[in-house]
């Protein structure tokens, strides 16, 4: 017995380094999907549509036709929403994919850091996804490509890319230790509406120019247009001015102008049936930011 114990002490010694190393970190490449609840579908089918100019579609979509409308964003983002109940006080982004190298080794790395994480999935348009929840619950999908295609599809004159998306956050210690730690994002970018305050935080994806966006002190018992306001969609542009003019001409009622914010990008803003903000933002700066200098790459029409 004491010859079979040495033995096996001898055979994992022999054993390569690699085989209990923790495996490396999928590259997470850019945002894939978000989706949005909506109270009314009807109205915010409309609004996808004809104000964003957005291409409903019924194949290659992520989640199937039953429980989601898909809009196109290009050939690798989507836009979906789901039906929501009108007195249900939940924000509007109900869940945002990010594209990775490969689903199923990335649900070891977030097995062996810890992270629980559903099995690997299917979906409809033949990703291989896992769900996992954030610190404070906000729902991840992270997909590797399948079959799914959108090529054929027309892309909105608008835009034709999603650069961010942004949520409520109450622990930002927590959060960072989840996104920057685990996953590897890295700070693009952070401010305030005074220039001593920090009250977002742009957290740029490890090997892409999507970023998600921390949104910071925001009261507990803040109203559903403010909840709104912070949990949001950003849509790239080259010219704000022309994305004016062309949402002017698609209907839309502005209800404010084009202005600077306060990374020194242009930015128009508008709000869904739900009051769920959709952000317009040239991609690249008009001048200094405030706060804080820009970290990483900017991103570009595609």
């Amino acid at each position: 017995m004491r010859f079979v114990r040495q033995l096996a002490l001898l055979w994992i010694v022999a054993l390569p380094v690699g085989a209990f190393t923790a495996p490396e970190r999928p590259e997470i490449t850019g945002i894939a999907l978000v989706r949005l609840r909506a109270s009314n579908m009807d109205a915010s089918r409309a609004f996808y549509a004809k104000t964003l100019g957005l291409t409903q579609a019924s194949k290659g979509c992520f989640s199937p036709a039953k429980t989601a409308t898909c809009f196109i964003v290009n050939s690798i983002q989507q836009l979906e929403l789901v039906p929501a109940d009108p007195a249900d006080s939940k924000d509007g982004v109900e869940a945002i994919g990010y594209h990775v190298r490969d689903a199923r080794v990335m649900r070891e790395y977030l097995l062996a850091r810890g992270v629980k994480c559903s099995e690997v999935k299917r979906s409809d348009s033949g990703d291989q996804y896992v769900e996992v929840q954030d610190p404070e619950d906000h729902r991840l999908l992270l997909l590797s490509p399948g079959n799914g295609t959108m090529s054929s599809v027309a892309i909105s004159p608008l835009s034709n890319q999603i650069i961010h998306a942004g949520f409520v956050v109450r622990d930002r210690a927590a959060e960072d230790a989840f996104y920057r730690d685990i996953l590897g994002f890295r700070l693009y970018w952070h401010g305030g509406m005074k220039d001593d305050e920090t009250n977002w935080v742009a957290m740029e994806v490890p090997n892409g120019t999507n970023w998600l966006e921390y949104m910071l002190h925001v009261s507990p018992s803040a109203d559903h247009h403010t909840l709104g306001v912070m949990n949001h969609i950003s849509l790239g542009v080259v010219d704000i001015k022309a994305a004016d003019a062309r949402l002017i001409k698609n209907g839309w009622k502005p209800t404010e102008d084009p202005k600077l914010g306060r990374d020194g990008k242009w930015q128009l803003n508008l709000y869904d049936p739900d009051d769920t903000r959709v952000e317009y933002m040239e991609f690249k700066p008009a001048q200094k930011p405030c706060c804080s200098e820009f970290t990483g790459p900017h991103p570009g029409p595609q």
